[in-house]
């Protein structure tokens, strides 16, 4: 396997050492940026939440603070997205693209948004990368902002809530899981882009 190898790729996934690294507040901060800041899809998302899971299995954290630390950070990195995006979101259309931003995933986002509607917010929390986008398109759209709210704490919870709790009864059930951590969420990670390869897939033959 030329370029990036297995190993290499194992240690790019290496979540396990980013939760070593920043503790509870620490991955809370990551979480709101992976869903409220542009260069937010480059964090690790489920891979995280599954991880912290895996961890609070084993005994090294508690199941609990993760959950009340990850929902509010969640939900208020939509909203900053939002707002964002209901404020000085069109001029990114402007922009050039860089190594933090392309067009591209706002575009994509824009249109998962119109197919979608208000469902488009809860559906994104898993997908990534409209996941960090979306809510900057309902923005941009003047999606009324109870609305965009409800769905934001629906989709939230229902994203922290299945991420952690799939780590954590994966830790409880695989015997040395830790030992199998980083697998685990390459796993994760890849199945949580097949929905973005099969929109992608869909939007190239139309």
């Amino acid at each position: 396997m030329s370029g990036l190898d297995f190993q290499s790729l194992m240690q790019l996934y290496n979540v396990s050492s980013w939760i070593t690294w920043a503790g509870y507040f620490g991955m809370g901060l990551i979480l709101f940026s992976e869903t409220g800041l542009f260069f937010g899809f480059l964090l690790p998302g489920e891979s995280l939440l599954v991880t912290a899971g895996i961890f609070a299995a084993t005994g090294q954290l508690n199941l609990l603070y993760l959950a009340l630390i990850f929902f509010p950070a969640a939900v208020l990195g939509d909203s900053v997205g939002y707002l964002f995006g209901n404020k000085v979101g069109l001029n990114f259309y402007k922009k050039e693209d860089s190594f933090f931003f392309r067009k591209e995933h706002l575009k994509a986002a824009q249109e998962f948004y119109s197919v979608q509607g208000g469902r488009a917010i809860l559906l994104a929390r898993f997908i990534p990368i409209i996941r960090t986008f979306a809510p900057v398109a309902a923005g941009i759209a003047t999606m009324p902002y109870r609305k965009f709210f409800i769905y934001n704490v629906i989709g939230a919870f229902g994203w922290v809530v299945s991420g952690l709790l799939l780590g954590y009864f994966l830790g409880k059930s695989i015997p040395n899981v830790q030992n199998y951590a980083v697998l685990i969420v390459v796993i994760v990670v890849v199945l949580s882009l097949i929905p973005t390869i099969y929109s992608y897939l869909k939007h190239s033959k139309k």
